[in-house]
C-alpha cells in the first residue's frame, strides 16, 4: 500500500471500489471550468510582480530534450544552459531540472553534479508506455541507477480508457516502489483521456497510487497542457490534501511557450491551489522553448529593451 493512500484504503481495495470511487467523485462542469480558467488568464501582471513571476517561472522548468536524435553533447549543453540560463547575467535563477531519456541520465548526473539542478528522467516505455510491466519496471531501475532524482512515467491509457483502473493503479504503485528516493512524477496525457471528467479521476487515481507529482502531458501528442486541464487538476491536489495531509506536486507539459502563457499558469497555481505550491517543489513546466522567452523578457525588463534573436541559444 503507497503512503499516500491509508486515508482511502477502502477505495483502494478491488476493482470494483476503485472503480465506485473514482466514479464517484463529482462531476465536472465544463463551462464553469473553461471560464474560470480564462477569466483568470486575464490577470495583468506588470513591473516588479512581473519580474519575480518570470524569476519564479526560470526555476520552475524541466529543461528536456526527449528527441531520438539526442546525444552526449547535446545533453551537456543543455545541462550548462539549466545552470547558467543567460551568461550575461549571473542572477538568472538556475531551472530545476534537465528532463532526458534513462540512457541519458548519466551524462546529464555528471554534467550537474553539484549544481542543485535534479535529472530527471522519462520511463515506462514514454510517450506510449506500450510495454510489459517488467521492461517498465526496468526502465525505471536503469534511469534510478543512473542516478536520476525524478522519474516521470506514463500511465496506460489503454486501461484507463476501458476501465481498468487497478491495473493503473497496481502499475503506479510498482512503479513508485522501484524510485526509491527518486520523486516520481504520473503523466496522463489529458489529450487523449477525451473528457474532463476522465481527467479529474486520473489525477486521484494517480495520487491514490503514490505519485509524487501529477503531470498533464508527455508533449508529443497534438493537445497538451491547457489552463482547463492544470485547473482541474491543481483543485484535485488541494482537495487532496485538504483531506489526507499529503501535498502533491503538478506538472503541466507541452505546449507552454511564452511568458504570458507562463504567467497565466502560476496565476492558476496562487489562486486553485495556493502559496504553497508556488516554489518548484511543487510546480514545474515541461518546456523548453519556454526558457528563451522568458530569458529575452527578462532583458526587456532590466534593459528597456528587446534583445535580438541571438540573444539566447536554441535548443
Amino acid at each position: 500500500m503507497p503512503t499516500t493512500a491509508p486515508a482511502f484504503a477502502d477505495a483502494t481495495a478491488s476493482d470494483s471500489a476503485l472503480r465506485r470511487f473514482l466514479h464517484g467523485l463529482p462531476g465536472v462542469d465544463t463551462v464553469g471550468l473553461e471560464a474560470r480558467a480564462a477569466s483568470l488568464g486575464t490577470r495583468s501582471i506588470k513591473t516588479t510582480a512581473k519580474a519575480y513571476a518570470i524569476d519564479l517561472a526560470i526555476s520552475m522548468i524541466d529543461l528536456t530534450t526527449l528527441e531520438g536524435a539526442d546525444t552526449p553533447g547535446k545533453v551537456r549543453a543543455l545541462a550548462a544552459k539549466a545552470v547558467n540560463p543567460d551568461p550575461t547575467d549571473r542572477t538568472t535563477p538556475r531551472t530545476a531540472a534537465v528532463c532526458v531519456y534513462p540512457d541519458m541520465a548519466a551524462t546529464a548526473v555528471a554534467a550537474l553534479a553539484g549544481s542543485g539542478v535534479k535529472v530527471a528522467s522519462v520511463a515506462t516505455a514514454f510517450p506510449a508506455g506500450r510495454a510489459a510491466l517488467d521492461v517498465k519496471l526496468a526502465d525505471v531501475r536503469d534511469a534510478v541507477a543512473a542516478g536520476a532524482d525524478e522519474i516521470d512515467m506514463v500511465i496506460d491509457r489503454g486501461a484507463f480508457l476501458s476501465g481498468r483502473y487497478l491495473k493503473v493503479y497496481e502499475e503506479i504503485v510498482a512503479v513508485k516502489a522501484e524510485c526509491g528516493s527518486a520523486r516520481l512524477k504520473v503523466i496522463f496525457e489529458t489529450g487523449e483521456l477525451s473528457t474532463y471528467d476522465n481527467i479529474r479521476r486520473a489525477s486521484w487515481l494517480g495520487m491514490l497510487a503514490g505519485a509524487d507529482f501529477i503531470k498533464t502531458s508527455t508533449g508529443k501528442v497534438g493537445t497538451n497542457a491547457t489552463p482547463a486541464n492544470t485547473l482541474l487538476m491543481l483543485e484535485a491536489v488541494r482537495d487532496f490534501r485538504e483531506q489526507t495531509g499529503v501535498q502533491i506536486g503538478v506538472k503541466p507539459a507541452g505546449g507552454i511557450r511564452t511568458t504570458k502563457d507562463a504567467i497565466k499558469f502560476l496565476v492558476l497555481v496562487n489562486e486553485t491551489a495556493g502559496e504553497d505550491w508556488l516554489d518548484n517543489h511543487w510546480f514545474r513546466f515541461g518546456a523548453s522553448s519556454l526558457l528563451n522567452d522568458l530569458l529575452m523578457q527578462r532583458q526587456k525588463l532590466s534593459t528597456g529593451r528587446y534583445s535580438g534573436p541571438d540573444y539566447v541559444t536554441v535548443d
